[in-house]
């Protein structure tokens, strides 16, 4: 090619056509007839390229309804079609929505497994069934395709040897000294011909294309063309553009970005194709052209900008998720009740990391190995502290093993007072044993009793032989039943209480009763106290030393006391735990007040309340001192 003819290519071709990536946006030069150097040629490898946000919204099949089963079945079934073209749409249908459950499935595993105190680098995952099919189906879809594109080159291939052919026949045409009919019907078979041939190797789209144009070019200038066949040529050229005009306005109200945008791709293919339009027709279809693009430019901007901010605003989500994690880590624990509570509010964080939608791409597996590192390092000190626990309350079981054996040992033994004050010791000393393994507490329990119970029924039986000493007693506690029902409460508080405890004294005093009437009688007497106590208004908040002492006292006369006081004071000690939480919860709850007059008020009240519980805790506190004494 002579410098003279490069100086036409030049004057024709303003611009270059580059194939570049599937996201570079289309844009628009001022020329009609040219195209500007980030146009896109789009090939089935730029579409393997798109970034996942636009294959999943590209999609138009909806298998969201199916399960992994029905969706295997429906690939293995699909992959059968040797045409990869027309199943192309429907297999990445089918993988996406396989890959999203098989994704919720990993995950779900995943959090069972950390849950368990792993951590993911040891965590390995082995295919299933469905996976292992998936991918067998798969497989069989890519080497198809393979094969396809391999066939699609090679066209492209003898696509660009045959438009050589073309430019070398165009070149033989105008050198050409045959009649005008002629030459022109020559000329316009080799053009459909040339438009007949599909794409060539993208290296070489830009060089065959300069050549064509400027030997077209070149022709239309040999043969001067007369003006009547010009017009006609021109108006058709102008008929195809509107047309193009109207699709690619017809774009603007399509639902998929993706697909608008690729269709938009094809249609600027095809305008490249059509020849020149009238002159005075040129810069208005051009501009119609132009600005339909670039709104279509614009909507995508906005669409993906959009979809950045909400990735952005997953991110902050997620730090301050992380954040929170890592204040809870970094309490420490020392207690059952503290890992409890730290585990469940761990479980609702990753609870709520779930419902946070996705990041960007490049952010994703900092903020999540951020995450995961907390949630490693707290499940890591849980596991080093039940592994402790767990030792101790095999200690503790032994320990509790071997007074069952004593007891059992003892249970048949006739020595009532020095038996049964040994099991009375070995029962106090059970009491300071501390837990031992769930899974052993109810039946070493039992065992324990069952020895305990044995021995203290034999001693009852053999001291029930005492009847007529018994049954005087049960005729005085009876009396005494009588003479409390008919008492009468004074306004004088302290002679009530002194009434009270002078009844107190005198049950106390009285021997014991027929076992069978024992509880019944028992009862009765403190249903009459209890009911004394009820009426003077007196309840568990309100009660003053003297009186729970008073109370305590009336204990002593049962041979269950030490029972019975044990159980009291594990009662108290529970309610004061409940209170303590409470209160830990409200002072914890304050710190979220903002400053101002409103939340002034709230946290006068919360403080209000605090103070309320703290001397319910010293009443109890008392109580339990009083117990302690006995």
């Amino acid at each position: 090619m002579n410098a003279a003819e490069r100086k036409q290519i030049e004057e024709l071709n303003a611009s270059t056509i580059l194939p570049s990536a599937v996201d570079v946006e289309i844009t628009l030069g001022a020329d009609e007839e040219m195209l500007s150097r980030d146009e896109v040629v789009v090939t089935d490898e730029d579409v393997d390229l798109a970034s996942e946000n636009e294959e999943e919204e590209e999609l138009e099949l909806d298998f969201s309804g199916c399960n992994k089963l029905q969706l295997v079945e429906l690939l293995e079934e699909t992959v059968q079609d040797p045409d990869v073209v027309k199943i192309k749409e429907k297999v990445t249908a089918i993988k996406v929505n396989f890959l999203k459950l098989n994704k919720e499935d990993l995950d779900r595993e995943m959090e069972q497994f950390i849950m368990g105190g792993g951590d993911k680098e040891s965590y390995e995952h082995k295919d299933d069934p469905l996976e292992t099919r998936f991918k067998a189906a798969f497989n069989i879809y890519k080497a198809k395709k393979a094969k396809y594109n391999e066939v699609v080159e090679q066209q492209k291939v003898e696509n660009l040897n045959q438009k050589t052919l073309i430019l070398e026949e165009l070149k033989q045409l105008i050198d050409s000294e045959e009649t005008l009919k002629k030459t022109y019907d020559d000329f316009s078979a080799l053009q459909e011909r040339w438009k007949a041939i599909g794409q060539v190797p993208a290296a070489e789209i830009s060089n065959i294309w300069n050549s064509y144009h400027f030997l077209v070019e070149k022709f239309f200038n040999k043969v001067k063309i007369n003006k009547e066949l010009r017009d006609l040529d021109l108006k058709k050229n102008l008929e195809s553009k509107i047309a193009l005009c109207e699709k690619v306005e017809e774009l603007l109200l399509g639902k998929s970005m993706t697909k608008s945008f690729k269709l938009l791709q094809k249609y600027h293919d095809e305008w490249k194709e059509i020849g020149p339009v009238p002159q005075d027709k040129k810069d208005e279809i051009w501009e119609r052209f132009r600005t339909a693009t670039d709104k279509i430019n614009q909507i995508r901007r906005e669409h993906y900008a959009k979809i950045e901010e909400e990735q952005k605003s997953n991110y902050d989500a997620k730090t301050a998720i992380c954040e929170k994690i890592e204040e809870i880590v970094n309490e420490a624990a020392s207690t059952i009740n503290e890992y409890t509570k730290k585990s469940n509010e761990i479980n609702e964080l990753f609870k709520l990391w779930k419902q946070v939608g996705p990041v960007q791409k490049k952010q994703s597996d900092e903020i999540w190995n951020r995450f995961k590192a907390s949630m490693n390092s707290f499940f890591e000190s849980k596991k080093e502290f039940f592994g402790k626990l767990k030792v101790q309350q095999m200690e503790n079981y032994n320990r509790k093993l071997q007074i069952c054996v004593e007891v059992e040992n003892l249970k048949d033994s006739t020595e009532w007072r020095k038996t049964g004050d040994y099991i009375k010791k070995l029962q106090e000393e059970w009491k300071t044993i501390g837990p031992v393994p769930k899974r052993h507490s109810d039946k070493i329990w039992n065992r324990f009793r069952a020895a305990c119970d044995e021995f203290f029924k034999n001693k009852s039986e053999h001291f029930s032989g005492i009847k007529g000493e018994e049954d005087g007693n049960l005729k005085a506690k009876q009396e005494l039943i009588e003479r409390i029902k008919a008492f009468e409460l004074q306004k004088d508080r302290s002679q009530n209480m002194e009434a009270i405890r002078g009844f107190q004294r005198e049950w106390m005093a009285i021997g014991h009763v027929p076992m069978k009437m024992k509880d019944a009688v028992q009862n009765e007497y403190r249903k009459l106290i209890d009911g004394l106590f009820d009426k003077m208004r007196l309840n568990e908040n309100e009660a003053t030393t003297e009186e729970y002492r008073a109370i305590v006292s009336g204990m002593k006369e049962d041979p269950d006391s030490r029972d019975k006081v044990r159980r009291e004071r594990t009662n108290l000690q529970n309610r004061i735990q409940k209170l303590r939480d409470e209160i830990a919860t409200l002072e914890n709850n304050i710190g979220f007040f903002a400053n101002s007059k409103q939340s002034e008020i709230l946290k006068a009240e919360y403080e209000k309340k605090i103070q309320k519980i703290k001397n319910d805790v010293k009443v109890l506190e008392a109580k339990i001192k009083i117990l302690n004494e006995q």
